[in-house]
């Protein structure tokens, strides 16, 4: 069972980041605050659950949380600073999107964190299987990130997105050595043996 905050007095924000692992696409991280007394049977780290499963626990994120905010970094921007300041760019991101209410505490799924703006933060590896406020940050960044590879699925359409997200697979990396990078592809990641043309 989650829990259902870090402490009891402060504002808190969880953030989670989705997308690290990828080939291709942007990172997205999210940023949420729960009420202290929020429950959902289902909510747990978005890996662990089915996509049926995430997809009902969005709304229900969004409907019940007093705050949350999606954001992305750029493949082109990951290229330049790296995945780790990416992950930790986007999650900045999505705090400074939150409009209804301001976090004291943010709680950072993962052990690497750089300060934010004077909030305190605490990293908490695995964290998406032990707070709430963690967790729904993985459903909202998860589910957003797959509806946006989604629908570059339909643009690039032999990388087979809508199946693997951007992630390594061999299909995906097979149509890269067949048919070269398209601009959502992270250069700077391994893609194939010999990264090949730009599209």
């Amino acid at each position: 069972m989650l829990n259902p905050f870090y402490q009891e007095l402060l504002v808190e924000a969880g953030c989670d980041e989705a997308g690290r692992g990828c080939l291709a696409g942007p990172v997205f991280a999210a940023a949420v605050i729960l009420p202290k007394d929020f429950y959902h049977p289902l909510l747990n780290d978005s890996k662990q659950l089915s996509l049926k499963q995430r997809m009902l626990l969005r709304p229900v994120i969004e409907q019940n949380a007093i705050d949350y905010a999606v954001s992305t970094v750029s493949s082109q921007e990951i290229d330049k600073l790296n995945i780790l300041r990416a992950s930790i760019t986007a999650m900045h991101r999505a705090v400074d999107s939150l409009t209804k209410a301001k976090p004291e505490l943010l709680l950072i799924d993962g052990n690497r964190f750089y300060p934010y703006q004077g909030i305190n933060h605490v990293c908490i590896v695995k964290g998406d299987s032990k707070f709430a406020s963690i967790a729904a940050a993985s459903v909202l960044a998860k589910t957003y990130r797959d509806d946006y590879m989604l629908e570059q699925s339909h643009i690039y359409k032999e990388y087979g997105w809508e199946r693997n997200m951007g992630y390594p697979t061999k299909e995906h990396r097979q149509a890269i050595e067949r048919l070269g990078i398209t601009p959502l592809h992270r250069i700077t990641f391994r893609l194939t043996k010999s990264n090949t043309k730009l599209l």
